[in-house]
């Protein structure tokens, strides 16, 4: 088993800003469109909230890059270019879960990292050679890399999958009063590797982890090892908890 960290919605980099936590639920904006959208922020209800993450930049008017997407208990995300080749070149495949991670703010305004969403894969299609009936129903559902092709190894990755619907501590990644890229990982991540993770100095002797910046995706594989699933599954729980 495979397990994917992967960085997805606003930070100061893509966006300008966190994302916020609403009524103690986590609300991952999507970052601005690259040109192939049909989707605003207003169309998903986060016109104000992307106003104020992005300081006025942006506005509900403007499109964003809607993916990944969730909607009846499934999830699709789409990706490509140098990110797509790494996760090929990790062996990621079919029964290995995705966990989304963004950066947040705390209703303090302290920024953090945090696990918003999950996705088990279960089918891996690249655009490039979907029938013309499967690409238009996934345009016609706004997925962005079936709108146009952001690279020539474009490929959805769909699954059972949700939203966490609530913010606990157990889903954060951030060391708390720590810097953003000081982060709390389980054990396993270190003995079995993470990818770009690979350097010595990255990981302390308290079991916390200097995170790689501006990665997309870091695959650790966990392979049958007990503890990996017991925390994935812990992780899942908290993800599936009730407000």
């Amino acid at each position: 088993m495979k397990i994917v960290i992967s960085r997805k919605g606003f930070d100061s980099g893509s966006g300008g800003g966190p994302s916020p936590i609403v009524d103690g639920r986590p609300v991952s904006l999507p970052i601005p469109s690259g040109g192939h959208s049909s989707t605003s922020w207003a169309d998903l209800g986060l016109g104000d909230h992307v106003a104020a993450a992005s300081r006025g930049k942006l506005s509900g008017a403007d499109h964003c890059h809607h993916d990944p997407m969730f909607s009846e208990e499934r999830a699709i995300l789409g990706q490509c270019a140098a990110a797509q080749s790494h996760l090929v070149n990790q062996g990621v495949g079919v029964g290995d879960v995705f966990l989304f991670f963004g950066l947040f703010a705390s209703s303090d305004g302290e920024r953090h990292h945090r696990i918003f969403g999950w996705m088990e894969v279960d089918s891996i299609e690249p655009i490039a050679n979907m029938d013309d009936a499967r690409r238009d129903a996934l345009v016609a559902l706004g997925f962005p890399h079936a709108i146009g092709m952001h690279a020539n190894n474009d490929t959805a990755w769909s699954g059972p999958g949700g939203l966490a619907q609530t913010a606990p501590d157990s889903l954060r990644l951030t060391v708390p009063g720590g810097q953003l890229s000081h982060w709390r990982v389980p054990a396993f991540m270190r003995e079995c590797g993470l990818s770009y993770h690979a350097k010595d100095w990255r990981w302390h002797d308290d079991g916390t982890l200097t995170a790689a910046s501006r990665g997309q995706e870091f695959v650790c594989d966990a392979g049958d090892r007990q503890d990996a699933r017991h925390w994935l599954a812990d992780v899942l729980a908290a993800c599936r908890a009730s407000p």
